[in-house]
């Protein structure tokens, strides 16, 4: 306060309290792909590659429309007496389309498995060809509008699955890592892109490995099979073919929109079959719900693993031990693949929790690559105050001290493994400890952090031997 020069009582607040880090969101994805539409006030076009946030399904459907609708055939199949009155009926329903646009269903999974806000980057609708494109269109370019965007920590593209093929698919897994690494601050979720969803084909699986290079493999993780899930089939009353047979001769074809108002009964019965057709559909936007389930729950440094799916049947293959050690641990690429699996008695759940870098010592385990981007992310934002601060003992002093009471939070709710909070982390500023004096003129301030992060217990070995009768 300046010195008063008017005779009377004046306030001087002073600061006693210490600056704090606050911390950051950790698992807000951004799920490119294809939507029914992407309306901004009535204009079809005005979200378009546009990211736009959203915190519920309701709000999904409002913006960005319902799932493609499907083409379903219907058999129905009577058996009439001699008076020809029906005294049986079979229908069966099935799902007659390829399902190539998956994003609605991955955002539904999301929020069934636990996710909240997240942000929807739609790059066409479903009269769009299905397109890895490039710095400006197609999945790429939906990929590359999220570099101006800083609350998106999880990059999920679905949709990226129907590509041709995994030279296309690879390509865009790489081009969101390069985004990953360029800005240090969020994680790719990728599903394993094989011909047949229905069968481990580990020759497949290591051309999927080949496609995806060597660049930036810490950032992302990938996951297989495919889920069958709970999730209806999108259809309309349109695009459902009805195939009608009377003691086994095929007859006239039934209008399943006129058969609303004709026969009551029979439209209910055939509805109710094709509310039974439930999707299949890549994981990975059921398993960016189970990341903000279990980082709301436990933390960002609990492994995202041995964690149930959340509206699902089960998985589209049965894996076996052997066949999950080779996705597991590839010693030849070294980029692991995650399983899901089914127990008895437990359900279908997340059994692997490594990145791509599944040979890396330090970033082998999801966890401890999203609590760094955590710890990073949420101190360089409670730092931004030191800028242009005197780069001097007080200001070190200062930001050591917030960075350590940070970091003593963290090790308290068990993210850092120490006997002691000197065991977990180190946090050093200084003179001739972390700058020269050369540093301080050309006004850098150097801060290094060091953080025990505790490491997933992958593997539990029980040993047992024979002990002698001592009495």
């Amino acid at each position: 306060m300046t010195n008063p020069l008017t005779p009377g009582v004046y306030i001087e607040e002073i600061s006693t309290i210490p600056p704090s880090i606050a911390a950051v969101e950790t698992a807000i994805p951004a799920f490119i792909g294809y939507t029914e539409k992407a309306e901004e006030n009535k204009n079809t076009t005005a979200l378009l590659y546009k990211p736009t946030r959203i915190t519920s399904m309701l709000e999904f459907e409002e913006i960005f429309g319902g799932p493609k609708d499907e083409s379903i055939t219907v058999t129905v199949e009577d058996q009439l007496d001699s008076d020809s009155k029906i005294f049986s009926r079979e229908i069966n329903a099935s799902i007659s389309s390829t399902l190539s646009y998956f994003l609605y269903y991955n955002v539904k999974m999301f929020f069934d498995n636990g996710g909240g806000p997240c942000y929807i980057v739609s790059v066409g609708d479903y009269n769009t060809a299905i397109t890895d494109g490039n710095s400006s269109t197609g999945l790429k370019g939906g990929i590359a509008t999220l570099e101006k965007f800083d609350e998106p920590t999880l990059l999920v593209f679905p949709d990226a699955i129907s590509l041709n093929d995994q030279t296309l698919y690879g390509g865009v897994v790489k081009s969101a890592l390069a985004l990953c690494n360029k800005l240090q601050d969020r994680f790719t979720i990728a599903d394993v892109k094989v011909a047949d969803n229905s069968k481990y084909n580990k020759a497949e699986i290591d051309n999927f490995r080949g496609e995806l290079g060597l660049d930036y493999l810490k950032y992302g993780a990938c996951y297989f099979p495919f889920i069958n899930t709970t999730l209806n089939c999108g259809y309309s009353d349109s695009k459902v073919t009805i195939t009608h047979k009377e003691n086994g001769v095929e007859v006239a074809p039934i209008n399943y929109a006129s058969l609303k108002t004709i026969n009551p009964s029979a439209y209910r019965a055939i509805e109710a079959k094709i509310k039974k057709l439930y999707v299949t559909i890549p994981p990975s936007g059921a398993i960016a719900g189970v990341y903000a389930r279990v980082d709301k729950d436990r933390g960002v440094w609990k492994a995202p693993a041995n964690v149930g799916l959340k509206s699902v049947i089960g998985p589209t293959v049965k894996l076996t031990n052997k066949e999950q050690d080779d996705l597991n641990v590839d010693a030849t690429s070294g980029k692991s693949i995650n399983a899901i699996r089914t127990f008895v008695g437990k359900g279908t759940l997340i059994w692997g929790a490594r990145t791509f870098a599944g040979n890396d010592n330090e970033w082998r385990y999801v966890p401890v690559r999203r609590f760094y981007i955590y710890v990073e992310e949420s101190v360089k934002k409670a730092t931004e105050f030191v800028v242009f601060e005197p780069n001097d003992a007080n200001t070190w002093l200062r930001v050591k001290t917030m960075i350590e009471n940070f970091l003593t939070l963290q090790w308290r709710d068990g993210a850092l493994a120490g006997a002691k909070p000197d065991d977990a982390f180190f946090v050093k500023i200084g003179l001739g400890q972390t700058m020269t004096a050369l540093d301080i003129l050309e006004g850098r301030m150097n801060i290094e952090i060091g953080m025990a992060a505790v490491r997933p217990a992958e593997f539990i070995i029980l040993k047992f031997s024979h002990k002698l009768q001592e009495s």
